[in-house]
């Protein structure tokens, strides 16, 4: 009877020592991160829509421009869908170009939309989103070190094989994206 209390108490004990909760908690920090680069990706799509919309109020810009930053925002949406921190980051990025063009394009165009205070509050808005991603998209990162690191670590590295957790991919772009977008004003809109 004193023995099984031992092998017990023994038990219990390495058991706390596996990591298994610390691997939990950890895993649904980086979930939770990578769901606040989402949040913040939508909050930049929903705003995009009334860009344009504002600047197509104001503007008889070339319809070509808004396709483009609809077909971006369009493949936002989708990537958001995915959970894929690799799609995320690359249609991230076409719609950063995009914005790019849609803003180099209209506001040297059209010197009085810069004025226009709707336009104005727009920028100010998609240029703090644009922050709240880069901030999110380091805080998942970060989350994602601090996990990977973790599991590799003995004996966690035992519980995280036995659990089937697995190392979480970093919010980066591939290769295809790191290129920068080309701008090319040559011809008036």
């Amino acid at each position: 009877m004193k023995l099984s209390r031992v092998v017990v108490a023994g038990l219990m004990l390495s058991l706390t020592g596996c990591g298994y909760n610390q691997i939990q908690q950890l895993d649904e920090s980086a979930a939770q991160a990578q769901k606040n680069i989402e949040v913040q990706l939508q909050r930049r799509s929903d705003l995009i829509g009334n860009l344009v919309e504002t600047v197509k109020g104001q503007s008889k810009q070339e319809l070509a421009v808004y396709t483009d930053v609809a077909k971006a925002r369009a493949g936002v949406t989708d990537a958001i869908s995915s959970h894929d921190p690799a799609r995320e980051a690359d249609a991230n990025l076409q719609l950063s170009s995009q914005l790019t063009i849609l803003n180099r394009s209209v506001t040297e165009a059209y010197p009085q939309l810069k004025s226009d205070q709707a336009y104005l509050r727009l920028m100010d808005e998609l240029t703090g989103t644009e922050n709240r991603i880069a901030t999110a998209r380091t805080d998942y990162n970060q989350a994602v070190e601090t996990y990977n690191a973790y599991i590799r670590q003995f004996p966690q590295v035992v519980t995280a094989r036995l659990s089937g957790s697995k190392p979480r991919a970093y919010f980066t772009a591939t290769a295809a994206a790191q290129e920068a977008p080309k701008v090319d004003f040559s011809t008036k809109p």
